[in-house]
C-alpha cells in the first residue's frame, strides 16, 4: 500500500520501497539519483525556460512533473498512473499548485499511449514500475514504436530502468529502442555498468542529436556521478541482444532486497 512519510520532507513508499520524494517548498530538489539524471536530460531538451509538452507514463508523487512545471513554466503535462489508490493519495496529501499545467489520468500506460495523438509530445518520460519491476507490456518493439509515434520529430524518450549483470533486460531494451530511434544514450553509475551491483539506468532515445558532452558534465558533477554511454561503446554493450517482440516480453528483474533508497 502507498504511504507518505512526513518526517523527512515528503517520502512516498509503496510496499515498503521508496517510490518518490517531493519537497513542496522546492520542487526543483530531486533526492533520488535517477530523478536527477532524468532532469538533466529535460534541462537540455530545449533552451532554458522554454515550455515543453510532456507525457509521463507513471506518476508516483509527480516529482518530475512538478520539477518541469517549476523550471519550465507554461509546460503542458499529462501524467498517466494506473494505481488509483496511489493517485488518490497523492492528490489528497500532495496537491498540485493552481495553474501547474499538470493533468493526471488514471489509466494503463500502454493503453493511454496507444490512444494518444501522434506528434503531440516534446518529451516522453517512462517511469512505470509494478511493485519494483517494469511491466512486460512496456518493454516491446510495438511499445517503442508507439512512443516514437507520439513524440514530435525532435522529441526525446526517457526511461528509468533497473538491472544487474549480465544485463539481459537492459541490453534487450537498448536493442528495442535502437531499432526505432536513431540516437541512443545510457546513463548509469560505473559500478552498475561494471556489474558490481543492481541499480538504475536511464535510457535516452531520440531522432535528433543529443548533447552528450553537456549531459556528461552534469551527470559527472552529481553527488553520485554517472557515466553517459553512447555510440560504438553502447553498441558493444548491447552486443547480440535483439528487440523484444510481444510474445517474448518479460518484466524487468526483481531487485535484491534493500536495493533502492534515497540518494
Amino acid at each position: 500500500m502507498p504511504d507518505v512519510d512526513r518526517d523527512h520532507a515528503w517520502l512516498l513508499t509503496v510496499d515498503d520501497a521508496p517510490q518518490s520524494y517531493v519537497d513542496l517548498d522546492d520542487p526543483t530538489h530531486l533526492e533520488f539519483e535517477y530523478a536527477r539524471r532524468l532532469a538533466h536530460v529535460l534541462d537540455l531538451a530545449a533552451p532554458e525556460g522554454q515550455p515543453l509538452d510532456a507525457l509521463h507514463l507513471g506518476g508516483g508523487a509527480l516529482t518530475l512533473p512538478r520539477y518541469l512545471a517549476a523550471t519550465r513554466p507554461g509546460s503542458a503535462q499529462d501524467v498517466v498512473e494506473a494505481d488509483a489508490g496511489l493517485a488518490g493519495l497523492v492528490e489528497e496529501e500532495l496537491p498540485l499548485a493552481p495553474g501547474s499545467g499538470i493533468r493526471t489520468h488514471r489509466a494503463d500506460a500502454r493503453a493511454w499511449l496507444e490512444a494518444a495523438p501522434g506528434d503531440s509530445a516534446d518529451v516522453l518520460v517512462a517511469d512505470v514500475f509494478g511493485g519494483s519491476r517494469v511491466p512486460a507490456h512496456l518493454t516491446t518493439l510495438d511499445y517503442a514504436r508507439q512512443a516514437e509515434r507520439v513524440l514530435r520529430s525532435d522529441g526525446i524518450y526517457l526511461a528509468n530502468l533497473a538491472d544487474s549483470a549480465p544485463f539481459d533486460f537492459l541490453r534487450s531494451q537498448l536493442a528495442t529502442f535502437r531499432a526505432v530511434f536513431e540516437e541512443l544514450l545510457l546513463i548509469a553509475e560505473p559500478a552498475v555498468l561494471r556489474g558490481r551491483r543492481f541499480g538504475n539506468a536511464v535510457l535516452v532515445a531520440s531522432h535528433g542529436e543529443l548533447d552528450t558532452a553537456a549531459l556528461a558534465r552534469r551527470t559527472a558533477a552529481d553527488v553520485f556521478p554517472a557515466r553517459v554511454t553512447g555510440g560504438e561503446e553502447l553498441r558493444r554493450f548491447v552486443g547480440a541482444a535483439r528487440p523484444v517482440d510481444e510474445p517474448d516480453a518479460v518484466p524487468s528483474p526483481e531487485p535484491p532486497g534493500g536495493t533502492f533508497g534515497i540518494g
